[in-house]
């Protein structure tokens, strides 16, 4: 696959507040690619920048390897579904989605033909000659992205177009989006405050933090092996915990924990002797026994100190003897299956390759 937009170098200034910093990436032809970020990180004016909304302070944008910085939206190949869907009242569901053809001047039967393609594609037909106030929020957020695709952009741009729909609908949404993209083979640029959103669609993920990209990569790439104290936290649940180095042993790093506790960690670049650090690890990654493994690295004892019923799971802190907390997730087998509650004595295990290394701000180590 070849870059379809190429973001290089940009920073996008309003007065004194640097809303992007220097942000470089290449979004592939026909992936999905989303950027997620809390409110502010600059995720929506980065997509307002490939729109051509808005021009960058410095930097340049590149779409089908056409310099496309300075243009205006008319100019380039994508088109922008809205958060809030942007409908046209008075018009019916057909008119609202072939409005684009008409401004192109487009004929009558042309302009039918491919009316009746996006109706097609989106699952509209039978609601034709509805206008959208007799839409449901779900039916809305389709014509809105039959309006977009039936133009046949390279890119398609959606700007939290599900946010306005109830979770049920939202969860049902994310999937009719995911298939929609797939049959399409148009690329899809997804801005997202939702990680359950972002984990469930995307191809490849941006996540964002205060006008920088921290980290890019597939749902599994992010949630396994996060870089950085900002994707670790925000990206599910995890224990993030300050470390030294003590020393290397055959591609791994032992390191001593706050409160004593002393584990095994897959090597890392930088991670030297002496060296502050930070650790972090994700809840269903700490194994809960009621006696002690046979075998294994990483076994430490521990008190059940809280315990919060989740349905499917038991989520849990462990304290270990030297009073250092973690979380723990145990899947709820029911009547039959392993079961603890605070106050218990449990046995844990984590697997070294299941520990990862965090960079933050004067530390300087990577995972």
């Amino acid at each position: 696959m070849s870059a379809i937009v190429e973001i290089h170098d940009v920073t996008k200034a309003f007065g004194g507040f640097v809303a992007l910093d220097q942000v470089s990436m290449d979004i592939e032809e026909g992936e999905f690619m989303t950027f997620l970020g809390p409110s502010g990180c600059g995720k929506t004016t980065c997509l307002r920048l490939i729109s051509g909304f808005e021009q960058p302070t410095s930097g340049e944008v590149f779409i089908g390897g056409r310099d496309v910085t300075y243009d205006p939206p008319y100019k380039r190949d994508v088109n922008q579904v809205f958060q809030s869907y942007a409908l046209f009242p008075h018009l019916t569901v057909r008119e609202n989605i072939g409005f684009g053809l008409r401004m192109k001047k487009m004929g009558a039967d042309k302009i039918k033909e491919k009316t009746e393609w996006a109706i097609a594609m989106t699952s509209l037909q039978g609601m034709e000659d509805r206008k959208p106030a007799q839409l449901s929020g779900g039916q809305r957020q389709r014509v809105a992205l039959a309006r977009a695709i039936v133009c046949e952009p390279h890119v398609l741009l959606l700007d939290e177009p599900l946010s306005a729909l109830d979770a049920k609908l939202r969860t049902h949404m994310r999937l009719e989006l995911k298939n929609l993209q797939k049959r399409l083979g148009i690329t899809f640029i997804f801005v997202t405050h939702d990680q359950e959103e972002a984990l469930s669609m995307s191809d490849r993920i941006a996540v964002m933090n205060k006008g920088k990209v921290e980290q890019i990569g597939t749902a599994a790439e992010i949630y396994h092996h996060p870089r950085t104290e900002f994707v670790a936290s925000f990206i599910g649940e995890t224990s993030i915990v300050e470390a030294e180095v003590l020393e290397h042993q055959d591609g791994l790093i032992l390191c001593r924990l706050e409160g004593g506790l002393q584990l095994w960690i897959k090597e890392a670049e930088g991670a030297r002797p002496g060296s502050k650090m930070l650790v972090s690890v994700r809840p269903e990654k700490v194994r809960l026994f009621r006696d002690r493994p046979a075998a294994g690295q990483n076994v430490f004892s521990g008190q059940v100190s809280r315990e919060v019923f989740k349905g499917a799971v038991d989520d849990m802190t462990i304290v270990t003897e030297g009073g250092l907390e973690l979380s723990a997730l145990l899947a709820n087998a029911g009547e039959t299956g392993l079961d603890f509650h605070e106050g218990e004595q449990v046995w844990c295990l984590i697997h070294p390759n299941d520990i990862n290394l965090l960079v933050k701000e004067g530390y300087g180590i990577a995972g």
